[in-house]
C-alpha cells in the first residue's frame, strides 16, 4: 500500500510542480494552463498514452485537471461507439456528471452547515 501512495504522490506532485513552474517561469495566466491541463488530458488520452500512468499512479493522475480531460475523452469515446457521432457531443457530459454532481452537493452541504457569511 505504500508504494501505492507513494506513486500516487510521486506523479500527482510532478503534474502540480509543472504546473508552479509554468505560472512563475512565463506569462501563462492559472486560466491558461488549467485549460493546457486538461487539453493535454484529452490528447494523452486520444494517444493512449494516459491510460497506462492511471494504472501505475491511480489518483496521482486521475484527481489533477489532466485526470478530468482523460475522463472526457475517455467518456466521448465509449459515447461514439454506443451511440455514433451523436456521441462527440453528450459523451464528456455523461462521463464527468457524476463527479460534478457531488462536487456540486459538497459544496452546497459545507455551505448548509457552516452558512458562510456573504460580503
Amino acid at each position: 500500500m505504500f508504494i501505492e501512495l507513494l506513486k500516487a504522490f510521486v506523479v500527482g506532485g510532478a503534474l502540480c510542480a509543472i504546473g508552479q513552474v509554468l505560472i512563475d517561469y512565463t506569462k501563462l495566466t492559472p486560466a491558461r494552463i488549467l485549460v493546457g491541463y486538461v487539453t493535454m488530458g484529452v490528447l494523452l488520452s486520444g494517444l493512449g498514452i494516459y491510460q497506462p500512468l492511471i494504472e501505475f499512479a491511480g489518483a496521482g493522475a486521475t484527481v489533477p485537471l489532466t485526470g478530468f480531460g482523460a475522463l472526457l475523452a475517455r467518456g466521448v469515446r465509449f459515447a461514439i461507439d454506443e451511440s455514433g457521432w451523436v456521441g462527440i457531443f453528450s459523451g464528456g457530459l455523461v462521463a464527468a456528471a457524476p463527479g460534478i454532481t457531488a462536487a456540486v452537493i459538497a459544496g452546497l452541504l459545507v455551505a448548509i452547515i457552516f452558512r458562510p457569511n456573504m460580503k
